[in-house]
């Protein structure tokens, strides 16, 4: 829908070298900037495996880091002014939100409310409302969440409608991936969104068909793909 100004951009490569050949040794900014960032790394994955780092908080790990990059002088406060705010600010007021309707048990309500209104119906239905939903919700909170609240209730009317736990949770993993509409709904749009090439509106317009597709793949994944891979679709 996007296409480009121009089919191909001559000197491209030729530049992409001589930037490279420009950047020389490592310099000690970037030989500390590599150390702070692997000692993170290596702290965050200990912390969850080692029980003498598991008292350390994620949130203090990822801080002290960052304040180390000033101390050590590799940014400056002016490379503050550079951040683009918009879009940190963008995403706190996303998390706020998700973090305002599981605490309130809002989000809980909507997945019970929305799961029994196809409790009775058809299984192919069920498992597809159960795919919107968390298609849907993950543009506005994170899709761990999406899954949490939506899952457990699925699991447990899936039985009577006679279909394979397996399946709800496949659905549920394929959707919650993919927030198309909404640019709080992952990192990646974001992104994309701060190179300026395209507005808001026009995310949210053409991720409608791309929501539709979506789901279009999967209901033939789950009618005709998965179960000529082998998974069992219903449980009678």
């Amino acid at each position: 829908f996007f296409k480009p100004e121009k089919k191909e951009i001559p000197g491209l490569r030729e530049k992409a070298k001589a930037l490279n050949a420009q950047l020389g040794p490592m310099s000690r900014r970037e030989i500390l900037a590599t150390i702070i960032v692997t000692a993170c790394v290596l702290t965050l994955s200990l912390s969850s495996v080692i029980p003498a780092f598991q008292f350390l908080d994620k949130t203090a790990i990822i801080l002290t880091s960052t304040i180390l990059f000033f101390v050590t002088g590799i940014l400056k406060v002016h490379d503050l002014e550079e951040m683009p705010w918009n879009i940190i600010l963008l995403f706190a007021g996303a998390m706020s939100i998700g973090f305002c309707l599981w605490e309130t048990g809002a989000a809980n309500w909507l997945a019970i409310k929305w799961l029994m209104i196809f409790h009775g119906g058809n299984w192919f239905v069920f498992i597809m409302s159960i795919a919107f939903f968390i298609m849907v919700m993950t543009n506005f909170i994170m899709n761990v969440a999406a899954i949490a609240i939506s899952l457990p209730v699925a699991l447990v009317i899936a039985p009577y409608l006679g279909v394979h736990p397996e399946v709800i949770l496949f659905v549920s993993l394929a959707t919650a991936g993919m927030p198309f509409l909404l640019l709080v709904g992952a990192a990646p749009n974001a992104i994309a969104y701060e190179s300026k090439q395209f507005s808001t509106g026009e995310f949210f317009l053409y991720g409608i068909p791309a929501s539709i597709i979506l789901m279009l793949v999967l209901g033939v994944a789950v009618l005709f793909l998965w179960p000529l891979m082998g998974m069992s679709i219903r449980a009678i």
